[in-house]
């Protein structure tokens, strides 16, 4: 049953990626890190949708963490990756080749190769307040590097940098999620009693918040690819320090894990050179990045027609 909710949730999270990013990637570039990129977002319908799923995924994935290990769960979430190269290229036709499909299953390949090697086991330890505390000064640290970094590069750049502030959020945010459940779970009037709910709410919109600009800074697979893959390994490491997670690393098990990591990166690597992520927003006519304008494209043309929007419907 985790799987399957880990699943579902990872099928969620891409498409509402997907469908924030047609929300957002008409704001001003003005907007950057201030509320006026939400105030944008929430006057679109798809954007709404978009919000909606997300929801939906966050009762799959606090579901598979109620029952599940945080570093068994988050790394799951890797298959987003997966599940967004087949949105992009059914969707709006993205022209999407071998070097694209190898580059995602090599990502998430890698890593679920990561997790099965080192067979993460515990996790049932109660985290003092210190370690809470010290745990989100690093990850507030971590964010702000990340965010400092966004303030110069190219599009993609600034993408990766904003998806990866958002991702390492959304971890501190999945660990205080697992706390919660477990709390509603066993007494849910009381669950308000407790600060991490108030910490779930703010990490949980601060990470939304960094994850929009992250879409509307540049290509979407761009933002997705340091999301889903940051997230997972930022999680196996707070399930390690907080709750007591364990993973095998004896014999030949490091190296193995070394050589998972590896083919991962790799992956994600080949993926980020890929045109499907350096198109430009309208540059390059073959890999437009308008996912509002290609969705309506495939509408009007039909699922049969192959022609691509051009430079000059670029809004």
């Amino acid at each position: 049953m985790v799987y399957v909710l880990s699943l579902g949730a990872a099928f969620a999270n891409a498409l509402t990626s997907v469908l924030q990013r047609m929300g957002v990637e008409s704001a001003p570039n003005a907007s950057e890190m201030k509320l006026s990129l939400l105030t944008h977002a929430v006057r679109k319908g798809v954007w709404l949708l978009g919000f909606a799923v997300m929801i939906a995924s966050f009762v799959f994935q606090g579901v598979a963490l109620h029952i599940g290990r945080l570093s068994q769960v988050q790394p799951i979430l890797t298959t987003e990756l997966l599940f967004l190269v087949v949105i992009l290229a059914v969707w709006f036709r993205f022209k999407v080749g071998v070097k694209e499909w190898l580059g995602a299953a090599a990502a998430a390949v890698g890593l679920a190769g990561f997790l099965t090697i080192a067979e993460p086991r515990g996790g049932n330890r109660l985290p003092t307040t210190s370690e809470w505390i010290l745990t989100a000064v690093l990850c507030g640290v971590a964010i702000t590097i990340a965010i400092l970094l966004t303030r110069t590069g190219p599009r993609w750049w600034r993408a990766a940098m904003f998806g990866s502030a958002s991702a390492v959020g959304f971890a501190f945010t999945a660990s205080l999620t697992k706390v919660v459940t477990n709390y509603v779970a066993n007494d849910w009037v009381t669950v308000f009693r407790h600060w991490e709910t108030y910490g779930l709410a703010t990490s949980g919109v601060l990470s939304v918040f960094l994850a929009q600009n992250a879409y509307h800074a540049g290509p979407i697979a761009a933002s997705q690819s340091t999301i889903v893959l940051l997230d997972p390994l930022a999680s196996i490491f707070i399930g390690i320090s907080l709750f007591g997670d364990q993973l095998r690393t004896a014999g030949a098990a490091g190296p193995l894990e070394a050589l998972s990591l590896l083919i991962m990166f790799v992956g994600a690597a080949s993926l980020s050179r890929s045109p499907l992520i350096s198109g430009m927003k309208g540059d390059d006519p073959q890999y437009h990045e308008m996912l509002s304008l290609r969705g309506r494209s495939y509408d009007r043309d039909g699922p049969f027609s192959h022609d691509v929007i051009g430079p000059s419907s670029c809004a």
